[in-house]
């Protein structure tokens, strides 16, 4: 008998609504369902004003993953969370076509950091966090070719993603150069949580 591939029971739970994080991980073989955390994500950066960007991120994702496993004790939980780091300016998704204008208009021609954080929930806590970074460089853009994009892209893809772009849709043809690996940029590094899943017993190979 072929042993399963995912060892925890019932199916990883993740503290998410993402459909993007969702496909990554059920594209490895897991069996993923999904919560959302009910955190307010700007009180939680609010409360942690000063932190580095790469903290502030593990922290996000300690607080969805916490508030999912605090309710599912008999779950392994995964949360996640993404800060676009631009020369020490925090961005956020933008609400509308104009504010992602606005954004990319601030990042073009520049380099900024993704920091992607994962936390792991396991018997209602939080016992882990990591976070990965990619570096991102949009070229140098028009105000043309910025809401161009925009308007071909649609209200709500630049709504989804901080930064207000999607390097797997259209939004890659606001680059010239991505130094980082792709799930790490999607918002999941898969790699690492993949190795810690493995390293708890959770995964049969």
């Amino acid at each position: 008998m072929t042993e399963p591939l995912w060892r925890g029971g019932l199916p990883l739970l993740l503290a998410s609504t993402s459909a993007t994080r969702r496909g990554l991980l059920e594209g490895a073989g897991l069996a993923v369902e999904t919560e959302a955390p009910g955190v307010d994500e700007r009180a939680v950066e609010a409360a942690c004003a000063g932190l580095a960007p790469e903290a502030l991120a593990r922290r996000l994702a300690a607080a969805k993953a916490g508030a999912v496993a605090a309710r599912h004790p008999d779950r392994v939980v995964v949360g996640a969370d993404q800060i676009l780091d631009c020369d020490g300016t925090l961005f956020h998704k933008p609400a509308d076509l104009a504010a992602a204008r606005a954004q990319i208009t601030r990042l073009a021609g520049r380099t900024h950091a993704l920091h992607s954080a994962v936390a792991l929930g396991i018997a209602g806590g939080v016992v882990e966090t990591f976070v990965e970074t990619a570096h991102l460089t949009l070229r140098p853009l028009s105000p043309e070719q910025i809401a161009a994009y925009a308007n071909l892209a649609g209200p709500d893809t630049v709504r989804a993603s901080v930064g207000g772009y999607q390097v797997e849709g259209l939004g890659i043809h606001l680059f010239s150069r991505i130094a980082g690996d792709h799930s790490t940029i999607l918002g999941l590094p898969l790699l690492p949580l993949l190795a810690r899943l493995r390293d708890r017993g959770l995964l049969g190979f």
